[in-house]
């Protein structure tokens, strides 16, 4: 078949010769190989299609032939080409170019040789004796589930709204997504900057503790809440009667005293108001199929109360197969200093109930509103978006502990956890 036409037969046997077309369309070539690796023999094609299984569905089928040789008797849809360049300029004229989304090249040595334009095509002037060949393995790459986290992070830079915020600052805004981190053979800890391990342990532990006062983080070196903290925080938010460092009813207070009067960080609280994260851990043991395994930091009579309304609002737990998973919801999430961290912080509370209620622990499922970037991280976001991400690393509970309460920082083990550098942010107040 000549190089310069073509010939398309449709259902009744009728056919039509195309002149040469000038555009060429982008593919995508699919290689089939065999166990071994093999992708050609004699070439020949490694493997063969039952007759009953060659007509495609919706699609156009394209055969390349230099003899011309096809039996066109039960040939439908089918185009006959003399060459991949003619093939490919056909389709980027009408009706094709319109009708067709994606090509896909699909054959043997030659074919394959045609479309891999190689990275260096220079030849060799000297031969060179070679005693043995070396192979690389088989491997397989699986989208680092990073990326997740690094794809929202661009699209909100390139794509989101300008917007005022509470602190004054300005932000890129997008709003309503969700990412899934499979915790059964990683722990999401992002690895394209190092990720504050220590602070996440210890506020968390803060958290189920049920305290309220910043100053205990500030002791052991923590210094996340120091900020909302402050006199200077607390006279603007209107709390001045307030003592520094007392957050008022926050995450922790909601999660074991939901319900209960507050009043200082320094009262004892204990069997006041309703304890959720008991509640949640006896519901996994005894009535795993509840559909009400819900811890809420939201409580809307105490807001005024509260050094700073909840970022992460709820979270809920799922029994099923011997796994638990948490599905997160979190109203603001601020993408360079407060997403990664509240990613580790919910999945290493599920993996802590998973432990003492012996599961396996599934998945994290994180789901945010208004995600933003604030306008003053996007330099700093950019340089993030160049590292490439690592495989996560893996995590380590105590073994011995198996009560919620008794857990101390010393108890968590990350294995092979290899980062890039520390990107400095300043928090945004």
């Amino acid at each position: 078949m000549a190089a310069d036409s073509s010939v398309m037969f449709n259902g009744n046997g009728n056919r039509s010769i195309n002149p040469m077309p000038n555009l060429q369309r982008t593919y995508q070539v699919v290689v089939a190989a065999t166990k071994d690796m093999g992708i050609g023999k004699d070439g020949k094609l490694p493997w063969r299609l039952p007759t009953d299984l060659k007509p495609l569905r919706g699609r156009l089928n394209v055969v390349l032939t230099r003899s011309g040789s096809f039996d066109a008797k039960a040939a439908e849809n089918v185009i006959i080409c003399g060459s991949m360049s003619y093939a490919l300029g056909l389709l980027a004229t009408s009706p094709y170019c319109t009708s067709i989304e994606k090509i896909f090249v699909i054959g043997e040595e030659s074919l394959n040789q045609s479309t891999i334009s190689p990275l260096d095509n220079k030849s060799a002037s000297k031969k060179f004796e070679v005693q043995n060949f070396s192979f690389l393995p088989k491997m397989i790459f699986e989208r680092c589930e990073e990326y997740m986290y690094l794809n929202l992070v661009q699209e909100i830079i390139s794509q989101g709204t300008s917007k005022g915020d509470r602190t004054g600052t300005g932000t890129l805004s997008k709003f309503g997504f969700h990412m899934r981190f499979n915790l059964r053979r990683g722990f999401p800890l992002l690895t394209t900057k190092r990720v504050f391990w220590r602070g996440v342990v210890e506020e968390l532990l803060w958290f189920i503790n049920g305290s309220t006062n910043s100053k205990v983080l500030q002791e052991k070196g923590i210094h996340i809440w120091d900020d909302n903290a402050s006199r200077e925080f607390l006279d603007n938010i209107g709390l001045s009667e307030r003592e520094e460092g007392d957050l008022g009813p926050v995450y922790g207070f909601q999660w074991r005293h939901f319900g209960a009067r507050y009043t200082n960080m320094h009262n004892d609280y204990a069997d006041q108001g309703a304890d959720q994260l008991l509640n949640v851990i006896n519901k996994v043991k005894h009535n795993p199929d509840d559909r009400r395994i819900i811890l809420s930091a939201l409580n809307p009579t105490n807001l005024k109360l509260m050094a700073l309304p909840p970022y992460h609002m709820s979270a809920q737990f799922y029994v099923a197969n011997g796994e638990l998973s948490c599905q997160m919801n979190q109203r603001s999430a601020e993408m360079g200093l407060g997403v990664p961290l509240n990613i580790a912080s919910y999945a290493l509370l599920t993996c802590m109930i998973a432990h003492i209620c012996e599961f396996v622990p599934g998945d994290f499922i994180h789901v945010l509103g208004d995600a933003h970037v604030y306008q003053t991280h996007v330099r700093h976001l950019q340089e993030q978006l160049h590292n490439l991400p690592k495989s996560f690393p893996t995590l380590k509970i105590n073994s011995k502990k198996k009560d919620m309460y008794s857990f101390v920082a010393t108890d968590f083990k990350l294995i092979d956890y290899d980062p890039h550098q520390k990107i400095e942010m300043k928090m945004a107040v």
